[in-house]
């Protein structure tokens, strides 16, 4: 039984594991707390509300322009992806009747945990509706590309799925 005057319970060892274990979650808990307010990802750009501020109408009819053209854009990328070493990328274009798409090209290079590695690549065109460029990834882990074609004032994004690059071994 444990009262005021008998101490013997807090010298027993599952009271004093059980009280170690919940130092252990609290220090652990707030350790993530801290590194999350201190190393914030800035997915959204801080800017959101006032920055590219679009009518619901310009909004509809840039993803009618979008849509209107129809571009095909086709990827051929490594298998095995490995940071600190330039990777080379191959990216062709054709618009809807099958005829390659001439103009720029720039690829954008998105790590969802830290914005701040975000890069973009311009890539040149080889042939027409032909692109390559090469893509040198700083950090390990999950990215995605953001594509950008123009032909005049034509403008085509499209985005590829998220891919792992792993670390330089």
């Amino acid at each position: 039984m444990l009262s005021q005057h008998h101490k013997k319970a807090l010298r027993n060892p599952w009271f004093i594991g059980i009280l170690g274990l919940m130092a252990v979650v609290l220090g652990v808990n707030g350790t993530f707390i801290w590194l999350a307010m201190k190393n914030r990802p800035a997915l959204v750009d801080r800017e959101y509300s006032t920055k590219d501020r679009k009518s619901d109408s310009a909004a509809l009819h840039d993803l009618e322009a979008h849509r209107s053209l129809a571009w095909q854009t086709t990827l051929k990328r490594p298998e095995n992806i490995v940071t600190h070493s330039p990777t080379a990328y191959e990216i062709s274009v054709v618009d809807r009747a099958g005829i390659p798409v001439s103009g720029t090209m720039e690829v954008a290079a998105y790590r969802a945990s830290d914005a701040s590695k975000d890069f973009i690549t311009a890539f040149r065109e080889t042939s027409p509706g032909n692109y390559q460029g090469y893509i040198n990834f700083p950090l390990k882990g999950y990215w995605e590309l953001r594509i950008r074609t123009q032909r005049g004032k034509e403008l085509f994004e499209v985005n590829t799925g998220r891919f792992m690059v792993a670390a330089a071994s």
